[in-house]
């Protein structure tokens, strides 16, 4: 049959009408290509702050006064600082560090008042939890200058000439788990979670995907095998790849990229395990969701960007309005970051690890029932 010649508007027109109404069919890319662009605008100029505020902060005052209290109130004035306590222990205010619950801990020593009275510009102690030195950086700044400002209201009369020397206190900064705030010591630990979380979710969902677009998996219908134990079989192979994926990040931060590791490592390669049972998982639903590759890759693409920006692996959790954090708070890649930073830079036990592993538990827990009870609608 001889094609037709020339350029035709009909034909054109006929095309362009076929492809409306094969996207007006194919509902879920559509709404892919909508929603993705939205999220992005939504989280890149709402949720994206590079300078956090208000972040935890507990207080260990061996005394109390009136310019301890003068101290206090212009931690909290500064907007930078959100006390949560200022009667603790040493070591409480180390314990809440270690576990990530505070950000910062500030310690003002006995006799302070009568140093400040003396002129003999006492030390106070600010311990910064640095594993992210960029959710640290103007906060540390900005108590530094407290210095100046803090007591300015406090030291009048015979006191009046302490205003006009240098600051009457010394503010002293302990970087902890970071002292040099290298960057390296944040990202390359992070790295883990991201690459874990593109490829398991992303390898899973296409795998799966792949087999029901080819029609292998309907070979699966003429056997005896539950949804479950098809599940587990799909998942083992990967969590093999995951393990050699961490094996390789592992020694490229410990020869490469001279990251420490103070932790355990059968602490580190348990919680390794179960970040990539939820990565799994999350590939498993996306599979039995997806009618086609393109769909398991937008879904994969749909889940994987809040991972990587409301996370803390690319900007400071703390930082983010507290509706971010809320949804922050429900992705796995949250609590790994803590997880991974806690074993590798501050050596935390499983007790210190635990308010970070509950919450992955229970996110595999939900998933993979959601998973389990569409792959089963799938099989039938």
């Amino acid at each position: 049959m001889p094609r037709p010649d020339g350029f035709n508007v009909r034909r054109l027109l006929a095309v362009i009408i076929k492809e409306f109404i094969q996207l007006g069919r194919d509902r879920l890319t559509f709404a892919m290509m909508v929603g993705i662009p939205i999220m992005q605008l939504v989280l890149f100029g709402f949720a994206i702050n590079g300078d956090p505020k208000h972040l935890p902060t507990v207080v260990v005052a061996h005394e109390q006064g009136p310019f301890t209290r003068s101290l206090v109130a212009a931690l909290e004035t500064s907007g930078y600082f959100k006390l949560l306590a200022t009667d603790l222990g040493d070591q409480e205010a180390g314990q809440m560090l270690a576990e990530g619950e505070a950000q910062f801990a500030l310690t003002i020593p006995a006799g302070f008042e009568v140093k400040v009275v003396r002129g003999e510009r006492p030390a106070i102690l600010l311990e910064a939890d640095a594993t992210d030195p960029s959710a640290t950086g103007n906060a540390i700044a900005a108590i530094q200058q407290l210095g100046v400002t803090a007591l300015r209201h406090d030291l009048h009369g015979p006191l009046q000439a302490l205003n006009a020397a240098p600051a009457p206190f010394e503010v002293r900064i302990h970087r902890r788990y970071n002292p040099e705030g290298i960057t390296q010591y944040n990202i390359v630990p992070g790295l883990m979670g991201v690459i874990l979380t593109m490829t398991m979710i992303m390898m899973t969902a296409l795998g799966i995907t792949r087999e029901v677009e080819r029609g292998t998996m309907e070979n699966l219908l003429a056997t005896p095998v539950r949804p479950l134990e098809v599940m587990l079989g799909k998942i083992t192979p990967y969590i093999l790849i995951g393990y050699v994926q961490v094996t390789v990040i592992l020694l490229a931060a410990k020869f490469i990229f001279g990251v420490p590791f103070v932790g355990s490592l059968p602490v580190l390669l348990g919680c390794i395990f179960l970040f990539i049972l939820a990565n799994l998982t999350v590939g498993i639903t996306i599979s039995s969701v997806a009618r086609n590759q393109t769909q398991a890759m937008q879904m994969t693409f749909f889940f994987f960007l809040p991972s990587m920006l409301l996370t803390g692996f690319m900007f400071p959790f703390r930082g983010m309005p507290d509706w971010a954090q809320v949804i922050g708070e429900a992705l796995p890649l949250t609590h790994f970051l803590r997880l991974i930073r806690g074993v590798m830079l501050k050596g935390n036990s499983v007790a210190e690890l635990w308010p970070n592993v509950w919450p992955l538990l229970l996110f595999m827990g939900v998933v993979l029932a959601v998973g389990l009870k569409r792959f089963r609608k799938t099989l039938d």
